[in-house]
C-alpha cells in the first residue's frame, strides 16, 4: 500500500510530506483547495504524462516522492530490471519523479534512473485508481470487453496466439495468390538455371583437382623431357652426378688417413651420393608411370570449358558453382512452398479452425461470467438509491472474427423499475451515472492485484442515504485494501479511519495548498464545515459528532461478489 507522498513545487504545493496508514482514508476541503492535485500527483509518480504545468509558479522544477510496500508480485520484475537492491529496506518500493520548468523528464525506482515506461510497468501492481467520469471509459467497448473478462478470470492469450496464427497464414496465402504469376516466373528461371548446372553436376573441390590435372596432362612431354634429362645428369650420362661423387669420395677415402678434418666432408658426400640414388629411383618411376594421354587431354578441356562458361554466365569464380547450386536449390524449395497453395490454404484452414476454438472458449466463458456480474452491480445499485434498477450485459456477435474474439460487450442500465435497460452512454442523469460507476467500481475493485485503490470524487451527484452506503462501502473495502478517496460528502468522510484536510493559504503574495490530518474536534468541525458551511454552530457540530459515530461503528453494507 502507499505509505508516503512527498511533493515539492507542484502547481500550488510548495511542499508537502503525508504519511499513510491502511484502511479507508479520505481527503477532504473546500473546492479549489487542491484535493485532486495530491492524485494528480500521485499519478505522475506512476508514469502519467506530465509537461512543464505542473512546475509551481517561479520553481524550477516539480518534484513527486511515492513509498510503497514491496509487492511480492514485483519482486521478479525489480530484480530483472535491476531495482530489486536499490534500496536499504527491502520491503518498500521508492518511486520519484521530476519534472523542470522546460517540461523535461526524469524518474527513479528505488534510488536507480527508470524510464516512464518502467513506471507505468510498476503501476498497475500498486494503485488502481477511479475518477469522477470513470463512467466515461464503460461505454467504450473495449473497456466493458476487458472488464468482463477479468471479472471472470478469462485468459485471453491463447486467443491473440491463436488470433496471429491465423491472421499470419491468411496473409501468407493471400501474397502467394496475388503473387502466384510472379512466383511461377521466378520458379521456371531457377528451374531452369539448375538444371544447366545440374548437367555440369559440379562436385565440390572438384575445380581444383580438374585445373591440377589439366596443367599436368597439357605439359606432359615438357616433364618427361626434363624428369629425362634430369635423371641423366643424376645417373645415366657418362659423366653423372652420381659417378663423380663416388669419384671425389674414393680419392678423399686414399689422404683421409693424413688428416681427420677430412672425415666430414667424406661423410657429406656419401649423403649426397645417397640422396642422389634416391632423387635417380624417383625420376626413374615417374618416368615409368607417365605417359601423354590426348583423349584425357581432350576430356579435361570440354570439362573445363563447360565449367568455365557457366561461372561466366552467372558471374561467379568457378569454384563456387557447387555452393551456388546448393543456394538455388533451396530458394527453389522456398518457391515450391509458397506457390503450394493448397498447402497454404490447409494451413489457414488449420489456423481458423484454432482460433475458432478458442474463440469459442471465451464466448462460452463471457456467457457465463456475464450474469454473475449482472447480479454483483444490480445489488449494488439497490444500495446505492437506485431501488429497482437492473444492470445487464449485451454480447453483440461481430460481423466478422475479431482479435478480442467473436462478441463485442456493451453496458445496459434501467435507472428504476419499470424502465427498458438502455446502453450507458444513453443514461441522460450525471447521479445516475455516478453511482453505477460507482456500482461497478465497487464490484470489481477486488480484480486487481493493486494494494491502494483510490477514488476521485466519483461520489458526485449522490447525497443522502446513498451516500451514507457510499461510505459504509469504502470502509468495508478498505479491510481488505487501503482505499483513498476524495470526497465532498460529510456522510463518506464520517465513515473514515483515517481524515485529511486539504486547505489553501496565501503566502508571500502566492497561494500555497497544504493537507493536516485531523481528529477529534479538529475532524467533528470539518465535517460540520461539509454539512453547513464555514459558519459552524453547535448544531452543526452535534450532527456531525453523530455522524461520526455512528460512522466508526457502522457495520459494511453487503456486496455482490465473484462466484
Amino acid at each position: 500500500m502507499l505509505r508516503r507522498l512527498s511533493l515539492r513545487d507542484f502547481v500550488i504545493v510548495a511542499e508537502l510530506e503525508v504519511e499513510l496508514e491502511g484502511g479507508f482514508s479520505v481527503l477532504t476541503g473546500e473546492t479549489g483547495a487542491g484535493k485532486s492535485i495530491l492524485i494528480d500527483a500521485l499519478q505522475l509518480a506512476l508514469g502519467s504524462r506530465g509537461d512543464a504545468g505542473v512546475v509551481r509558479e517561479g520553481a524550477a522544477r516539480a518534484e513527486i516522492g511515492a513509498e510503497f510496500d514491496r509487492p511480492a508480485s514485483l519482486a521478479a520484475w525489480l530484480d530483472e530490471a535491476g531495482f530489486a537492491d536499490s534500496t536499504e529496506t527491502g520491503d518498500t518500493l521508492l518511486l520519484r519523479r521530476t519534472i523542470d520548468a522546460q517540461g523535461k523528464s526524469r524518474a527513479w525506482i528505488n534510488g536507480s534512473a527508470a524510464t516512464v515506461a518502467q513506471l507505468r510497468e510498476v503501476a498497475d501492481a500498486l494503485v488502481d485508481i477511479h475518477g469522477q467520469h470513470a463512467w466515461q471509459s464503460l461505454t467504450r467497448g473495449s473497456s466493458v470487453r476487458a472488464l468482463l473478462d477479468a471479472y471472470g478470470g478469462i485468459a485471453l492469450a491463447p486467443l491473440a496466439s491463436a488470433w496471429q496464427q491465423w491472421r499470419s497464414a491468411q496473409e501468407a496465402l493471400e501474397k502467394a495468390r496475388s503473387a502466384q504469376a510472379d512466383l511461377e516466373r521466378e520458379r521456371e528461371r531457377l528451374a531452369w538455371q539448375i538444371g544447366e548446372l545440374d548437367k555440369l553436376a559440379p562436385a565440390e573441390g572438384e575445380w581444383d583437382e580438374l585445373d591440377a590435372e589439366h596443367r599436368r596432362l597439357s605439359h606432359a612431354q615438357a616433364l618427361m623431357d626434363g624428369a629425362r634429362a634430369a635423371l641423366d645428369a643424376i645417373s645415366e650420362a657418362d659423366e653423372n652426378a652420381e659417378h663423380l661423387a663416388g669419384f671425389a669420395i674414393d680419392k678423399l677415402q686414399d689422404v683421409a688417413a693424413f688428416d681427420a678434418a677430412l672425415a666430414g666432408v667424406i661423410d657429406a658426400l656419401q649423403g649426397a651420393q645417397a640422396q642422389l640414388q634416391d632423387a635417380a629411383h624417383t625420376l626413374s618411376s615417374y618416368l615409368n608411370r607417365a605417359e601423354l594421354d590426348p583423349q584425357r587431354l581432350q576430356a579435361l578441356d570440354e570439362r573445363l570449358s563447360a565449367w568455365m562458361s557457366l561461372a561466366r554466365r552467372y558471374r561467379r569464380a568457378p569454384a563456387e558453382l557447387p555452393a551456388l547450386l546448393a543456394q538455388w536449390r533451396g530458394e527453389l524449395k522456398a518457391l515450391d512452398a509458397a506457390t503450394d497453395l493448397d498447402g497454404l490454404q490447409r494451413a489457414a484452414d488449420a489456423a481458423k479452425a484454432a482460433f475458432d476454438k478458442e474463440a469459442g472458449a471465451v464466448s462460452k466463458q463471457r456467457k457465463a461470467a456475464a450474469p454473475k456480474l449482472v447480479a454483483a452491480v444490480t445489488q449494488a445499485m439497490q444500495q446505492l438509491g437506485m431501488a429497482g434498477g437492473r444492470f445487464e450485459i449485451a454480447l453483440l456477435a461481430q460481423e466478422a472474427p475479431q482479435s478480442f474474439g467473436l462478441e463485442s460487450a456493451e453496458f445496459l442500465v434501467a435507472g428504476h423499475a419499470g424502465s427498458t435497460p438502455r446502453p450507458l452512454a444513453k443514461v441522460a442523469s450525471g447521479g445516475e451515472l455516478s453511482r453505477i460507476a460507482l456500482a461497478i467500481a465497487v464490484t470489481t475493485s477486488q480484480l486487481g492485484e493493486a494494494g491502494t485503490l483510490i477514488f476521485d470524487e466519483v461520489d458526485a451527484g449522490v447525497g443522502g442515504a446513498v451516500a451514507e452506503t457510499v461510505g459504509r462501502l469504502m470502509k468495508q473495502l478498505g479491510r481488505d485494501r487501503q482505499v483513498l478517496a476524495v470526497t465532498h460528502l460529510p456522510q463518506v468522510a464520517a465513515c473514515a479511519d483515517h481524515h485529511f484536510v486539504v486547505a489553501k493559504r496565501p503566502e508571500g503574495g502566492r497561494v500555497r495548498s497544504d493537507i493536516t490530518p485531523v481528529a477529534g474536534e479538529a475532524r467533528v468541525a470539518e465535517v460540520a464545515r461539509m454539512l453547513g458551511g464555514e459558519r459552524l454552530s453547535g448544531t452543526s457540530l452535534a450532527h456531525a459528532q453523530e455522524m461520526l459515530s455512528v460512522g466508526a461503528t457502522a457495520s459494511p453494507a453487503r456486496k455482490g461478489r465473484k462466484a
